[in-house]
């Protein structure tokens, strides 16, 4: 793995030696929720025991021993080591071999994993005869990257995100027919948007967190962003510039709605939040970050650049602050100008609060001034600067990672730091054309990154084609910047096939392609060839998973999940507005997976995909049917509306039933999680507004409304569709009816009160899939026209 110097030395065992050879003793993140208030600020206080002292790098989980007689240090545009002669290290690799455990339970033990002194960075070979597997590599992550290349390409299996077919595997592993190393193509394999924990579950429990992780290792990730929790150095640091606990409480968001606390867009909505939830929250994000650690992977903390509270700077002699102005209806916080001594002195306090709980780390993550902001008079790069200082300070030498999004970063911020401690990870590699990252970006070090999903929609596809056109020959031209790949859509865990692709490109040493890539993925999906796998993921590779750069780099969402209107084009008011594939692909797709192999149904990857694919031939008929129903009501055809409005409200019920097949499409789960954090009624029903609101309004009228986010986490989910789209849909023809009955205009619906009321029950949802997948999947064929024959 690659770090930026000062280079930790990750430790489990009794002790650890640091980069200059002092013994330090291990390291672990604190039990908050165990210890009392008042020792709780006393402890906050001060390094966690064991914390390494600032500077001093980061504390980690797996024993390193090293021996070098030079000074070793990584190039931080590269990711390539500059001593003399290569370091010789091993490591613990008993959390690697937890993690396979996990991941493989029945066959764990057919694999023995070894530290490789003489493997370069990021390297692993695969060897071995039947059932004796043998994984060498330079971390505990790459051992299971090693491990994930083996599954793929030798015993052709799937564990995907989600759904595996690990029980297809023979009870005796097949062999290697000859030992194969592979190196990543780029140091930096980053992962996980800043919108990922609020999209795809603020209130996840630690198993389903380290599941992620082991998925991201398996997957050749070494750098992993940790937004759990990180609420809590603000908390506690803040108390010391004029705030109390409640007003810092009032102050920080419900978890659902965190992620944009932390990107300064608003505040406040969706809490308070309970001291003892963000200490539960500390604890949560400080084991997600040892579990990373103990990988030889890089947690990737939130850095701070100057978001303050209200009235900061009446309450702190010398502090300049700037109001930051609206963000789709939400007052932002303002900026604690980084020029100002005060900053340096809370921006020492966060770290150290933070180096408590979670310990240290080696990058971290800051966009100031995110989707807009007001500079004032502030010198955007003179406040770059200061906030790379401040980082320094508490973390010498330490990667900041910055999102390429709109035009950010600025070349007035780039111009104030030290790009050689910059990594920006570009959110827009597949949304544009004609792109120059270096010419744009002054020849800082980038990462090649996809955003194929917004808001977890449940949208399937994206634009794979342009990845295996770009990463290529961006990474290899003439003084190129690329160092690495950036994995951040919205919400994961919705997408398969789009997150192994994405993936294999950091370790594939030639061209992919996109056929043959395919056809692959089609055959260990499923555990074998199948000819009608194979067929159906051919259809949706020429469709939802070749769409074009230009605009876009995600699918239309579905007009069912869409607030009621004849004229809808799109459920969120942000994505595309038509097709972006021929829906006939995903048609056709649908078919071929219901005559796979009966022998091959009982994977879960199997049924999730038959679900999944039922759901989006679903949604992408919706298109087609609203139309219809419009034409009907402006021919004021009856009979005609009421036949097609059955058949729309038919479909939804169907729509609700396939995907209340399948444990990754369920309403209930989401809200079971949320009010599981909750110590009594009324913080349980909080947090369920929380987790409700994100999914509907979004936040205040003001928001849903004139900042047009209602519906822009739209996903159909069984339980969303029954209990709001369906209803609202129903209410919105029952107005239409009534309308033409009486030759008159329709009423006026306030579809936010609709909303906002279902944003406030608490009725319960199963949380445990009902139904066969392939029952209803054969209904929603069925019950849908013939796909037209493949051109």
């Amino acid at each position: 793995m690659s770090n930026e110097k000062p280079n930790p030395q990750p430790t489990s065992g009794p002790e650890a030696v640091s980069r200059r050879g002092r013994r330090l003793p291990a390291t672990r993140p604190l039990s908050l929720a165990a210890l009392p208030a008042a020792l709780l600020a006393v402890v906050c206080a001060a390094p966690a025991p064991g914390a390494t002292a600032p500077g001093a790098g980061a504390p980690a989980s797996a024993a390193v021993t090293t021996d070098a007689r030079t000074d070793a240090r990584t190039d931080a545009r590269t990711g390539t080591r500059t001593d003399a002669r290569r370091a010789a290290t091993t490591f613990d690799t008993a959390p690697a071999r937890a993690a396979l455990q996990r991941l493989l339970p029945q066959h764990a033990r057919q694999f023995t994993l070894m530290p490789d002194p003489a493997a370069g960075p990021d390297t692993f070979t695969v060897s071995g005869t039947a059932g004796a597997i043998t994984v060498r590599g330079s971390t505990g992550a790459t051992l299971l990257t090693g491990v994930g290349w083996y599954l793929q390409h030798v015993a052709g299996a799937d564990i995907g995100w989600p759904g595996e077919s690990i029980g297809m595997l023979p009870a005796r592993l097949p062999a290697v027919p000859a030992p194969v190393t592979r190196a990543a193509q780029v140091p930096h394999r980053y992962a996980l948007n800043d919108t990922d924990d609020g999209y795809s579950g603020p209130y996840r429990t630690f198993e389903e967190h380290q599941r992620q992780i082991d998925l991201l290792a398996l997957h050749g990730i070494n750098e992993v962003f940790v937004q759990v929790g990180a609420e809590y150095p603000y908390y506690r640091a803040l108390q010391r510039f004029g705030y109390s606990a409640e007003e810092l409480r009032q102050w920080i968001p419900g978890p659902g709605h965190q992620s944009w606390w932390l990107l300064q867009n608003l505040s406040g909505f969706g809490g308070p939040v309970s001291e003892r939830l963000m200490r539960e929250r500390a604890e949560l994000g400080g084991r997600i970050a040892e579990q990373l650690r103990g990988l030889g992977m890089t947690p990737v903390l939130p850095g701070y650049f100057g978001t303050v509270p209200p009235g900061f700077a009446a309450r702190n002699a010398g502090a300049a602050t700037v109001a930051q102005g609206d963000w789709a209806g939400f007052d932002r916080p303002d900026w604690l100008d980084p020029a100002s001594p005060v900053f340096a002195k809370l921006a020492a306090d966060y770290y150290a609060q933070q180096r408590a709980v979670f310990g240290d780390s080696t990058m971290y993550r800051m966009s100031p001034l995110h989707e807009g902001g007001l500079t004032g008079s502030v010198d955007v790069g003179a406040a770059a600067g200061a906030i790379q200082d401040a980082l320094h300070a508490a973390h010498p030498g330490a990667l900041w990672a910055v999102l390429g999004w709109q035009d950010d970063p600025t070349a007035e911020l780039l111009a104030g730091v030290d790009t050689s401690k910059l990594l920006i990870l570009d959110g827009l590699s597949d949304r544009y054309n004609r792109l120059d990252r270096e010419q744009r970006w002054g020849g800082a070090p980038y990462a090649m990154g996809t955003i194929y999903n917004f808001g977890g929609h449940t949208t399937i596809g994206a634009n794979t084609s342009v990845w295996l056109e770009r990463f290529g020959p961006w990474r290899t031209k003439s003084n190129s910047a690329l160092t690495g790949i950036a994995y951040l859509p919205e919400a994961t865990g919705t997408n398969p096939a789009a997150f192994d692709l994405f993936t294999d490109l950091a370790w594939e040493p030639g061209p992919v392609d996109q056929r043959a890539w395919f056809a692959g993925f089609a055959a260990r999906r499923y555990g074998r060839a199948d000819a009608e796998a194979a067929a159906a993921w051919e259809e949706l590779r020429k469709g939802p998973y070749s769409t074009s750069s230009g605009l876009w780099s995600e699918s239309q969402d579905s007009l069912f999940s869409a607030r009621p209107s004849l004229t809808a084009a799109g459920a969120a008011y942000w994505s595309p507005k038509s097709m972006r594939y021929p829906a006939g692909s995903v048609r056709r797709a649908l078919d071929h997976l219901l005559k796979v192999d009966p022998a091959l149904r009982g994977s879960s990857a199997y049924r999730f995909d038959l679900v999944d694919t039922a759901r989006q031939a679903l949604a992408n008929h919706s298109r087609v049917l609203l139309p219809r129903i419009k034409a009907a009501y402006e021919a004021k055809d009856l009979v005609r509306f009421r036949a097609l409005t059955a058949e729309w409200q038919d479909g939804m019920r169907l729509l609700d039933q396939v995907t209340g097949s399948d444990p990754n499409l369920l309403l209930g789960t989401w809200l079971s999680r949320a009010r599981s954090r909750g110590a009594d009624r009324a913080e349980q029903d909080r947090y369920e507004y929380d987790a409700r609101s994100l999914l509907s309004v979004w936040g205040r009228r003001s928001t849903s409304e004139g900042g047009f986010l209602h519906d822009y986490a739209n996903r159909e989910w069984s339980g969303l569709v029954s209990e709001l789209y369906a209803p609202r849909w129903a209410a919105y023809f029952a107005s239409l009816d009534e309308a033409l009955v009486a030759g008159a205009a329709p009423r006026e619906i306030d579809w936010h009160a609709f909303e906002e009321e279902w944003a406030g029950r608490t009725t319960r949802h199963p949380d445990r899939p009902i139904g066969d997948p392939y029952r209803l999947a054969t209904a929603v064929a069925a019950a849908l026209p013939a796909a037209p024959a493949a051109g």
